[in-house]
């Protein structure tokens, strides 16, 4: 009887370890995108070895911004990064193990790495700019390599997003 107890109980505690490990939908978002392109970019550059697979992932981390610039930093492939993970990437990625599996595999060792996600784009199509928040104005601008000199009231900043809009609604 303690015997059965036992042996379902570990039953159970595999199958929720395995639950665990599975991705949900949005997870990794950063991490799978990124991966993705560095395989598609490598394969399509004929780029073969692990060294050769590091050297191309360190090259495109060090032009990396933004979330993933923070993925880079995360798994060790920038200069300043405290940890060094980037083995755990470039391994399998050698071995044309798909960037969905290698994701969840960083995602035991490191759980920030999966809460990387991108940022909505704003549709000004359907989007009263007024409305938005002035952090929401700057952060918009500032996507645009854009700045706002001499505003000081949120009035200032929908002016010229407004003025801005359609020179970078094209892109």
């Amino acid at each position: 009887m303690l015997l059965a107890r036992f042996s379902l109980l570990s039953l159970l505690l595999i199958s929720c370890s395995v639950c665990l490990c599975k991705l949900k939908e949005g997870d990794c978002e950063v991490c799978i995108k990124f991966l993705e392109a560095i395989e598609q970019e490598s394969s399509d550059q004929a780029i073969i070895g692990e060294n050769n697979l590091e050297t191309y992932l360190r090259d495109k981390c060090s032009t990396a911004i933004g979330k993933e610039g923070r993925f880079c930093y995360y798994i060790g492939a920038t200069e300043d990064a405290a940890t060094g993970i980037v083995n755990e990437v470039v391994k399998p990625m050698a071995s044309t193990v798909p960037a969905v599996k290698i994701c969840e595999k960083l995602k035991k060792m490191d759980e920030q790495i999966c809460e990387l996600k991108y940022d909505k784009k704003i549709d000004f199509k359907n989007t009263d700019i007024s409305k938005l928040r002035v952090r929401e104005l700057k952060k918009i601008l500032s996507e645009w390599g854009e700045n706002c000199l001499g505003c000081a009231e949120k009035s200032d900043y929908v002016k010229r997003v407004k003025e801005l809009l359609p020179k970078h609604e094209e892109l």
